[in-house]
């Protein structure tokens, strides 16, 4: 596409993707092919000395992914991104240029519980550790960043609360101390949030879920804002000093605003390999396309099923920031100009055994353990995405006991409630 600035909605289809030069093919092929033949061996040797840009080896680079990496990171603002097999993925892609052992992120409380587990047990093996604090006590954030510290990290649309963070502040602070602010912008999807522009050095995706929105593949991204200076001091040598195997490149100095990015496939992809197959970008992209006329809906279903819920006396606690009794609602109002999203939970009358009875009553919403889906989808995070964690955790991350979190699909909003009501009807009962 030329220089000219497009909308949102055409970016959404058209970022990345030409005509297939060879088939004249308009939409994007599904390149499944492990290998690509070098023109000779000149060729191949600038490829796998980073001196030319292009492709190898599909653990690396794919031209499918290279579509949605370079879709995602110009609806997101950035000037680059790394796609991978999944959110947890893109998680530690994100982190392992950053790293060390020894080092440690301050991360919200608020958080995913699956990340919760991952940020508090897993990423102990590579000797990283993980403070988790209260992103809306912006003095408790500050105070927890220390001279280890190599990141901070949350998510602009908590999962499952539907709480909305303060990004703007929250990078203000990371700036401060002269490290980088990474958002997972799941929940919210680059229509309704724009983290780069409020701040963030890096957004990482679970591509599973809005981006795709139809449940059928896994995948991640990671995106760089490019903004970030990775040689002003000497936290981060991955991206400023020599790299052994690349005989002494350092990113940064030889590819800029897009060193992030090339370290995330030259060595990222190349060593951990959590790749994204061609099939499975192919079906994003599709998904992309539509994000835009989804995600409106999404959030006039959510707004709509939000306030009904909230009059509803077997409802003790709506936690949707779209709701004007929401504490959250005028920060949204700011980070998420064009709505709150469709995520949110809902504290049940009657406490564990009601949320299991609602859950298993209910005949339109999908039981299941994903969200972002045109379908609605409904689950007790207490005792599945959140049981890992301790009860303190669970209550911190809005996740209690009597707690059911519900992702708004597309459907008619109407049909969803007389499902709600028919459910906490039994549930109550």
């Amino acid at each position: 596409m030329t220089d000219t600035t497009y909308g949102f909605d055409t970016l959404q289809i058209h970022a990345g993707a030409r005509p297939d030069p060879a088939t004249g093919a308009r939409q994007t092929p599904i390149y499944q092919t492990t290998a690509y033949v070098f023109r000779d061996a000149d060729h191949a040797a600038a490829l796998f000395n980073l001196q030319e840009v292009g492709f190898i080896y599909s653990r690396l680079t794919n031209p499918t992914v290279a579509v949605l990496q370079e879709r995602i990171a110009t609806l997101e603002g950035g000037v680059g991104a790394v796609c991978c097999s999944s959110g947890h993925a893109a998680q530690i892609m994100a982190l392992f240029p950053l790293m060390g052992p020894g080092k440690n992120i301050v991360a919200s409380t608020r958080l995913y519980g699956g990340t919760v587990t991952q940020f508090s047990h897993t990423i102990k093996r590579f000797g990283w550790e993980c403070k988790f604090v209260d992103f809306d006590d912006l003095d408790a954030v500050k105070a927890a960043i220390d001279d280890n510290t190599r990141a901070v990290f949350g998510e602009a649309i908590a999962n499952p609360g539907g709480y909305i963070m303060d990004v703007r502040a929250i990078a203000d602070i990371a700036d401060a101390a002269e490290i980088p602010l990474i958002i997972d912008n799941t929940t919210a999807t680059p229509f309704l949030c724009r983290p780069i522009e409020l701040g963030a050095t890096l957004v990482v995706h679970s591509t599973t879920k809005y981006l795709t929105g139809n449940g059928t593949v896994t995948g991640g991204c990671v995106v760089d804002s490019g903004k970030f200076d990775w040689s002003a001091n000497d936290k981060f040598p991955s991206l400023s000093q020599p790299e052994p195997a690349y005989h002494g490149l350092k990113f940064h100095e030889t590819f800029g605003n897009l060193a992030f990015t090339f370290h995330g496939i030259a060595i990222g992809l190349r060593d951990l390999g959590m790749t994204m197959n061609p099939q499975a970008a192919h079906y994003t992209l599709m998904g992309t396309e539509t994000l835009s006329l989804r995600m409106e809906r999404h959030v006039e279903n959510a707004v709509k099923i939000a306030k009904w819920l909230e009059q509803d006396d077997r409802i003790e606690k709506v936690t949707y920031a779209g709701l004007e009794s929401s504490p959250y609602f005028e920060r949204a109002a700011k980070v998420c100009p064009k709505g709150a999203g469709a995520l949110f939970t809902i504290s049940v009358k009657g406490g564990y055994e009601a949320c299991v009875k609602l859950v298993n009553a209910l005949e339109i919403f999908s039981h299941v353990a994903n969200l972002g889906d045109t379908r609605s989808l409904v689950i007790h995070s207490a005792s599945t995405t959140h049981r890992q964690l301790s009860p303190e955790q669970q209550e911190a991350a809005g996740a209690g006991q009597n707690v059911v979190r519900i992702s708004i699909g597309t459907e008619d909003a109407d049909d969803l409630i007389a499902d709600l009501d028919q459910a906490l009807t039994k549930a109550s009962s």
